[in-house]
């Protein structure tokens, strides 16, 4: 059994691991529970995004401000797509969660974080296109 934690309401949900490509919606607010998008994290919601997804959680750390981010944008974006049934995709705004930016070390962006079991398990800084962001998850496992 998988724990999937809500795009929108945040609850977390038990779904059987042989059921997550059929699109499962919450059991709280009845949103589609793998959504194809990235989610933006907060600080609020942050630990419990991270923590209680049974799928790894890939997190674009990023600013608006950033051009490398603006421009590996898409790409994530149609990674998350792609891998929805496998990897849970976020993102964390660096200049309005500066809490979040400053507990990763975040030094430079755009960094991608990948979380398993809720700890950091790779990270790695600079843009990347669809391929690679997809290379680099399979060199960790995912």
């Amino acid at each position: 059994m998988a724990e999937i934690v809500c795009p929108s309401c945040f609850a977390v949900n038990r779904v059987p691991e042989d059921r997550l490509g059929e699109q499962p919606k919450c059991g709280k607010c009845g949103v589609p529970l793998q959504q194809n998008l990235p989610v933006d994290l907060d600080t609020a919601h942050f630990d419990r995004f991270i923590t209680r997804n049974s799928l790894p959680v890939l997190v674009d750390f990023w600013a608006s401000w950033c051009g490398p981010c603006k421009m590996m944008a898409p790409a994530f974006k149609q990674t998350a797509t792609e891998l929805a049934a496998k990897v849970s995709f976020a993102k964390v705004e660096t200049e309005a969660e500066q809490t979040l930016a400053a507990r990763y070390s975040i030094r430079s962006i755009p960094t991608l974080v990948l979380f398993k079991n809720g700890k950091e398990a790779a990270r790695m800084s600079g843009a990347l296109d669809a391929a690679g962001i997809k290379r680099w998850l399979m060199s960790h496992g995912v």
